[in-house]
């Protein structure tokens, strides 16, 4: 990739500095360097030879979360994420990648049955308390910068993915006549495993059957570090799973991974086979939360009324355009009164695997997030995304506040009401 491609781009910031207002990251640090018109300078300095690539570009390239507000806030409609992350991609080209990187996106990501090997392993030393004493002996900086700190980010993982319980193949459901592919996301697959339980009876209950695919990573992770290649390669394995099975529909409830596969036909621009068939695929693609707002679902009733509000995940909002969607939801479930929180769609600081790199900018972001959620006296913290809850979840832990993180189908299937506590009975 040669970033010169993207001059034109780059050099129509006029450095208003109304992404100055919408960085969580310049809000949190007041650093020119960690804003988009400062990354967009810095790139267009390279360009005109006023700079050359070295390690010194890596930290602002990838201090930025990859939000996307500082796009929405852009009077001149510049694409700025798109820039940064294409930023990325040559700084990789120029620089090399990392050791850690190529282990994950080249042998572990495009297998899943090696990530869950290697999953098992991490919840071991994770469960075992083994990765406190890797801590104290300084082990884990392989991992990343600041994985050490980021340790705590889970108290506990599960010894076996949700693919290990579900068994990739077609289950029966009671519905009519939908046929559903359901992309189980590595989030789901791995940690956020009881969200990927009530995902799937609510699709059995709407569809006629759901056929849990055999899927790799969509393709976000290394896409995000700039590793172009990686994500291609493993967003066409994904294309031929997709294409290989009879679906009307295939849903996944990772935000994250449904706005990544639908850009799916962006990625492949230089492929002209290829963006053809993620192009014919593309209209099959939904978010869970589109998926309910389209198909609806019976609704718990409660007996005992909860205090409901909603966090925005990035890749949703900005990713997808989807905000009245969840807010419509949760506000037709009887029993929940919802109460929307300040800047429901600010940052979380999560931002995949940021607070491995960025522990403390990643936790400032979060802290404002979590005044905010505190703010709401709400008994759940709802959203879409997985990444968002274990950051969300660390954070009602960091500021010990007395409300539950969930994903937005374990509360419309009623499972995280049960959970907590809360009398309900499920409509005929």
């Amino acid at each position: 990739m040669d970033i010169r491609e993207q001059y034109d781009a780059i050099a129509q910031c006029n450095k208003c500095g109304f992404c100055q207002t919408a960085c969580p990251i310049f809000r949190s640090t007041g650093n020119e360097a960690g804003v988009a018109r400062g990354r967009l300078a810095l790139m267009r300095a390279i360009i005109e030879n006023r700079v050359n690539w070295s390690k010194e570009m890596e930290e602002p390239l990838f201090n930025c979360l990859g939000c996307g507000a500082c796009t929405t806030h852009c009077n001149g409609g510049i694409q700025t994420a798109d820039l940064i992350m294409k930023g990325r991609a040559v700084y990789l080209e120029q620089v090399g990648r990392k050791p850690i990187h190529k282990l994950l996106f080249d042998h572990l990501l495009p297998y899943p049955e090696r990530l869950h090997k290697a999953a098992r392993f991490a919840a071991f030393g994770k469960n075992s308390g083994m990765s406190k004493v890797a801590k104290a002996l300084g082990l884990l900086k392989v991992l990343g910068r600041d994985f050490s700190k980021a340790e705590d980010l889970v108290e506990k993982l599960p010894t076996k993915p949700f693919r290990g319980t579900i068994k990739p193949g077609e289950y029966p459901g009671t519905g009519e006549s939908l046929r559903i592919g359901y992309f189980v996301g590595c989030g789901v697959d791995i940690i956020q495993q009881d969200a990927g339980k009530e995902t799937m009876k609510i699709l059995q209950k709407i569809g006629k059957s759901v056929t849990v695919l055999n899927n790799c990573c969509c393709g976000l992770p290394p896409w995000t570090y700039g590793d172009a290649e990686a994500a291609a390669k493993l967003a066409s394995k994904n294309l031929d799973i997709f294409s290989s099975g009879s679906f009307d529909v295939i849903v996944t409830d990772c935000s994250s991974c449904a706005s990544f596969i639908k850009k799916y036909p962006k990625i492949f621009e230089k492929d002209v086979t290829k963006q053809a068939k993620a192009k014919a695929l593309s209209p099959l693609f939904k978010d869970m939360v589109e998926f309910l707002s389209e198909h609806g679902y019976p609704a718990p009733i409660r007996e005992e009324p909860v205090i409901v509000t909603y966090h925005d995940p990035c890749h949703a909002v900005r990713g997808q355009g989807i905000a009245k969607e969840p807010r419509e939801i949760l506000k037709s479930i009887p029993g929940i009164e919802f109460r929307e929180m300040p800047e429901a769609n600010w940052c979380c600081g999560g931002a995949g695997s940021y607070a491995m790199t960025h522990y403390d900018l990643s936790m400032q972001v979060l802290d404002r997030k979590m005044k905010n959620v505190a703010s709401t006296g709400a008994n759940f913290l709802v959203t879409s995304c997985p990444a968002c809850m274990i950051q969300l979840s660390h954070g009602v832990r960091k500021h010990g506040l007395d409300i539950t993180v969930c994903h937005i189908s374990e509360l419309v299937a009623g499972a995280k009401a049960m959970n907590a506590g809360i009398k309900m009975k499920k409509s005929a």
